[in-house]
């Protein structure tokens, strides 16, 4: 069996991390398979929108601590490094990517959330970055966790390790819906067909700039978006959009 299994339904392409017996642990090969798959993906135009999930009573342990005894330097650069290429990954492709956490999901795993654009969470899911009480600082983790979710939480999290709870999570920010087990497919199926009624070229155009204006002061982040704003206005959908609008109709969409 892969550790990734990969699966595509009119327009969304479904990721599940498939090591339950390792608590779906984020193993050097599994980084590498998620960072193929997503590069794979982010260039299908069939494919609207990107969901990452897994099963069981864990969505993700973070790094495969079997992995990481007793090795050279140069092995535990090599896998941050994928881990970290994996995260910035999933802001890269065009698509929104939708985390669906059925379980806890710890250090790597909790980093994995908070990479996504969108996260929905079941009610009994937790989030932690532990790795201080195993004397491994959660330091890459901390990088999307901390654009997410306020700096004293954040550093709360990492210095003390303790979880917080979805409604926590979803107060912080760090998730967009918690929702009972049973609503959870139904919750991010709401998302993707949402998504996926809008034009492609105007999702991706958005996400790109969505990321791109986040570190820039208030300024320059206009004229940003003032660049992506006149792209965007001359593109064909830009323009079937408003046609289709002014002429109370559904858009065609080209995704041109």
């Amino acid at each position: 069996m892969s550790d990734l299994l990969i699966t595509h339904d009119e327009g969304v392409a479904t990721l599940q991390l498939n090591r339950p017996q390792r608590r779906h642990a984020l193993s050097l090969s599994l980084l590498q398979q998620l960072d193929q798959a997503l590069t794979q993906l982010g260039d299908d135009r069939s494919v609207r929108v990107i969901v990452l999930t897994s099963s069981g009573p864990v969505f993700c342990s973070g790094h495969d601590l079997g992995e990481m005894t007793e090795q050279p330097a140069e092995a535990y650069q090599e896998l941050f490094a994928t881990c970290s290429r994996v995260m910035q990954r999933i802001h890269q492709v065009p698509q929104p990517v939708i985390a669906k956490v059925q379980g806890f999901a710890t250090a790597a795993g909790c980093q994995l959330v908070a990479a996504c654009d969108l996260a929905v969470a079941v009610d009994q899911a937790q989030f932690a970055t532990p790795g201080v009480k195993i004397g491994l600082f959660c330091t890459t983790p901390m990088v999307p966790l901390v654009r997410n979710i306020a700096p004293k939480l954040a550093m709360e999290m990492l210095l003390t390790g303790k979880p917080i709870n979805a409604q926590q999570a979803l107060a912080a920010g760090l998730v967009n819906r918690v929702v009972p087990e049973d609503q959870l497919d139904a919750a991010v199926a709401e998302l993707t067909t949402a998504i996926c009624q809008s034009s492609s070229l105007t999702i991706a155009m958005g996400k790109r700039a969505f990321y791109d204006q986040l570190p820039l002061d208030e300024s320059t982040a206009y004229d940003r978006a003032v660049h992506v704003m006149t792209e965007n206005a001359v593109t064909h959908d830009a323009q079937e959009g408003i046609s289709a609008f002014l002429q109370k109709r559904p858009p065609q969409w080209t995704g041109e």
